[in-house]
């Protein structure tokens, strides 16, 4: 702890001789709105004509290349709202890519954005856009500095408006944002935010943004450190307050065997209030939490020895979410993942359990970034009802792209178990686009085999990483990590424990020319090495070379191999019909895969891989595909094989995963989305379908239906198994009051 301690503060000190600006160009002042606006997207009312447009530069595919179409987007404000303003005009209408209603699901339609750092930090921002449909988008950016290319959070939703018209010309867009929606310091009325605007024509892949943002940065367009700085005069910050109550009624069906069935009538209400402290710091609170509207998880089939991550999908968890990040290095490693809370493994099935209630805060207190957590949870078959807390702080420290921060993490259950973890991490922007981050974490676990261990060596993790994270020309990332063999998060998740990792990445990329049939091409060599703890013995290698192409219509291109190094220690199953027994193998795989441009109204993506696996052989195919049949229906099949054959064993296993999603929307309140998967492995065939009509933002009413089915039904001298493993069928509703 004193080492890392005392490492951070001298580099905190060394980036004080040398601080990196994230942004040198001066503030510029909005203009306020002369008089008021109808939303109707036509633009032609008086107050209009007097704001100037934005000057706009060519960002892709050519940086600062020729505009194709003529573009012309206006920002202004009043006293409650920002209003966003596009001519969008279109020189072949026939080119005008407007697929589909559907919301918060993108399917290659032509869009118009802007992305807000509300509170100037240069790290998070809230990015709103629209399609030609006066479809709606919004997502949370979180940790700009956090990897260069911070995180998205597609899941987040709050109140706005857009309004969309359709000419000969081309079409037109408005955008009106509620102040109450942003959250944002004000000085005396005077409000300074981070502003980017663009737009995206499908047809060609063209993007012109504002302001000049070069592309140096994966997903740079929306990178809230490069961001513009603009003024607002006159504003107050205001936050209302939300009380959202909910019910819910339907019935639940259950057949986990031939001659089992359970029948349950559901009813239950809950409550969510958002409460306003102050204009930049809200409590949220919850009763009775519910989270049956959400879309179920992509299945995933596992042909490692190691754990699986899935994403956050429950909208609670979503606000602000880039506050509570904590990650801990490779393999998607994080001190703290909101999933382990209210979800429980019930025999190999993930399985909901009632969230009681709870409170969460976050937002910011002077200079620092806070969140905390806490929730009641109820009690499982192999569970006790616990209690979860969650505490986070960081501020920026020395420049805009440097912070230092913490974490701690309890869980408390009724029957007196406790765990405790902590973290602590910093991020110094050593000089231009040089960064070094440092992290430590420990874990004290009374449900330890051994009872709770203090050893910082054993029971804590120590990264390192340091990164240039400019992707134009020459970039890498040398990263290493500790984890002690008893460092075990249990509100977090961790693949690996009791070896030091090192991963060194090394990547050229190149913009092309404007008159070139590419826009950029880029090669690298990803690699990683683990040492176990244990015997001081390699425990894995990993070499990846590739080479990635990508067309200036924004198809792409990947060849690639990999060459791995396993020692296993003990036989472990595959697919659960074939094993591996323990050995040192070292094996080697080719691969190569293709996406379309996303201008195309069908677009397939495909993949190939196949090697050596093990002491054996492995190919895996797979083909996904995005039709927009209609601006009212899409339709997406996916479908991966996995051939592995083991001749010296005379093992062999075969396994197949294939998802349908079908979304449709009538118009922008009433939409439709299905999620249909078979897992070979689980012998599962699953169902989520889920109706929504939006009547406006914050009354919504949901009919769900999720059904699994057996397909391994007939069973040696035991009785078949019925088709359904289980049916539900729900009705909720939504409705938020506002004060």
């Amino acid at each position: 702890m004193r080492r890392f301690l005392l490492c951070l503060a001298l580099l905190t000190a060394l980036a004080g001789v040398n601080p990196a600006a994230a942004q040198s160009r001066a503030p510029v002042e909005l203009a306020r709105l002369a008089s008021p606006i109808t939303l109707d997207g036509k633009i032609d009312e008086a107050a209009w004509e007097s704001i100037a447009p934005l000057p706009l530069v060519m960002y892709k595919p050519t940086y600062r290349g020729e505009m194709t179409e003529a573009t012309e987007i206006r920002v202004a404000y009043d006293d409650t709202h920002l209003y966003v303003a596009g001519h969008l005009y279109h020189e072949d209408l026939s080119n005008l890519r407007a697929n589909s209603y559907y919301r918060d699901r993108w399917s290659g339609d032509e869009t118009f954005a802007i992305i807000l750092d509300t509170f100037n930090d240069d790290e998070n921002a809230l990015w709103f856009y629209t399609t030609p449909l006066g479809t709606r988008f919004d997502m949370a950016v979180a940790n700009d500095a956090e990897g260069g290319r911070g995180s998205l959070n597609s899941d987040w939703n709050t109140f706005w408006d857009v309004a969309t018209t359709q000419t000969e010309e081309g079409w037109f867009a408005e955008m009106r944002i509620p102040f109450t929606s942003l959250g944002f310091e004000d000085q005396d009325g005077v409000v300074e935010m981070g502003m980017i605007a663009y737009r995206w024509t499908a047809h060609n892949n063209h993007r012109y943004i504002y302001p000049d943002i070069p592309p140096n940065w994966d997903r740079g367009h929306a990178k809230p450190s490069v961001a513009q700085d603009v003024i607002l005069r006159g504003v107050r910050g205001r936050s209302p307050l939300y009380v959202a109550p909910y019910g819910l009624a339907g019935l639940q069906r259950s057949t986990p065997d031939a001659v089992t069935s359970t029948q349950d009538r559901t009813t239950e209400v809950g409550l969510d209030v958002k409460y306003p402290l102050t204009s930049n710091l809200t409590l949220d609170l919850t009763l009775n939490t519910d989270f049956a509207q959400v879309e179920a998880d992509d299945q995933q089939i596992n042909l490692t020895r190691f754990s699986l991550f899935f994403p956050e999908k429950r909208p609670f968890f979503q606000e602000r979410a880039g506050t509570f990040e904590f990650d801990t290095g490779v393999e998607g490693s994080r001190l703290f993942n909101s999933r382990q809370i209210g979800l429980v493994d019930e025999q190999g099935t993930v399985q909901p359990v009632r969230l009681f209630g709870g409170g969460r805060l976050v937002g910011r207190v002077g200079d620092w970034d806070v969140g905390a957590l806490n929730l009641q949870t109820g009690a499982s078959e192999t569970t006790p009802s616990e209690n979860i807390g969650v505490a986070r702080v960081r501020r920026r420290v020395l420049n805009a792209l440097s912070s230092v921060g913490g974490m701690a993490t309890t869980r408390v259950g009724t029957d007196g178990t406790a765990d405790v973890a902590y973290g602590l991490d910093g991020i110094v922007n050593v000089s231009g686009d040089a960064f070094l981050t440092l992290k430590w974490a420990q874990t004290i676990n009374e449900t330890a085999a051994d009872g709770p261990s203090w050893d910082p060596l054993e029971t804590g993790r120590a990264m390192v990483r340091w990164e240039q994270r400019n992707i134009q020309g020459l970039s890498y990332t040398l990263e290493a990590v500790h984890s002690g063999q008893d460092y075990a998060p249990s509100l977090g998740f961790v693949r690996r424990r009791g070896v030091t990792f090192l991963s060194p990445d090394v990547n050229y990329q190149r913009f092309l020319s404007e008159d070139s049939r590419f826009m950029r091409t880029w090669v690298g060599v990803w690699s990683n090495v683990y040492v176990r703890h244990e015997d001081r013995q390699l425990e894995s290698v990993s070499v990846y070379p590739f080479a990635y192409i990508q067309w200036k219509n924004g198809a792409t291109g990947v060849v690639a191999s990999q060459h791995r190094y396993e020692d296993v220690l003990d036989d472990f199953a595959l697919a659960g019909e074939v094993t591996v027994p323990a050995g040192r193998y070292e094996f080697h795989e080719a691969r190569a895969e293709v996406t379309p441009p996303d201008a195309w109204f069908m677009r397939p993506q495909a993949y190939v891989y196949t090697g050596t696996f093990y002491d054996g052989w492995k190919t895996t195919a797979g083909m996904g595909m995005t039709w927009n049949v209609s601006r009212h229906l899409e339709l997406g099949p996916e479908y991966e094989v996995n051939v592995l054959r083991f001749g010296a064993r005379d093992q062999a296993v075969t396994t197949h995963l294939a998802r349908v999603r079908v979304q449709g929307a009538l118009d922008a309140h009433l939409s439709a989305a299905a999620l249909v998967q078979y897992n070979s492995v689980a012998s599962a065939f699953n169902i989520n379908a889920r109706m929504r009509y939006n009547v406006r933002e914050g009354h919504d009413l949901w009919l769900v239906y999720d059904e699994g089915l057996n397909t391994d039904r007939v069973r040696p001298d035991e009785p078949r198994l019925p088709l359904s493993a289980r049916r539900a069928v729900l009705l909720k509703y939504t409705h938020t009051f506002l004060w």
